[in-house]
């Protein structure tokens, strides 16, 4: 055979089918990437996902099943004193957007697949939250409440003090949700 030039002693071309492979795996990947951030693009648009990123509780009332909790809050001793964040998120900033950012994930997931109960109940990590964050913006008052190893026990300020937060919602059991 002779080569494209027509000189013999040339040899023929090869077709490269493993750049061919290539091509077709990249254009593949691309397509599947780019499928996901549009997806992912029109998701966080729909679901008013820049919302989430602010301080204001009425961010938190974009899903109809927090309606009672927000307004159970503007009924609340502390709605002049902390918002959504203050009390559900900790207080130092990594913590805080890893909660956020976890939260986020789990929600959307638990509302998008119908995956939650009605009335919303508090999962065991957010109560440890929480739990923390009532004792930090109380320290003052509740230090002699404290354990004295770092780790040891103490009673859920919830426990007594259900109407706080979320006034009429005094009656769930906070240490045992159903």
């Amino acid at each position: 055979m002779r080569s494209a030039t027509g000189d013999p002693s040339e040899p023929m071309p090869i077709k490269n089918s493993a750049k061919t492979r290539n091509s077709k795996a990249t254009f593949a990947f691309c397509l599947v990437l780019g499928l996901l951030a549009g997806i992912g693009t029109f998701t966080f648009g729909y679901g008013k996902g820049a919302s989430y990123l602010s301080n204001q509780p009425e961010t938190c009332v974009n899903c109809h099943v927090m309606q009672s909790h927000f307004d159970s809050w503007q009924q609340s001793s502390h709605h002049h004193v902390a918002v959504c964040n203050d009390c559900h998120l900790p207080h130092d900033k990594i913590g805080k957007w890893v909660v956020k950012g976890d939260n986020g994930f789990f929600h959307s997931l638990a509302f998008t697949l119908g995956g939650y109960s009605d009335p919303i109940e508090i999962k065991p990590r957010n109560r440890r939250v929480t739990q923390s964050t009532c004792v930090d913006c109380h320290r003052d008052f509740v230090h002699a409440l404290l354990p004295a190893p770092s780790q040891g026990d103490m009673q859920n300020c919830v426990h007594c003090h259900a109407d706080v937060g979320h006034a009429g919602h005094g009656k769930v059991d906070w240490m045992h949700p159903r």
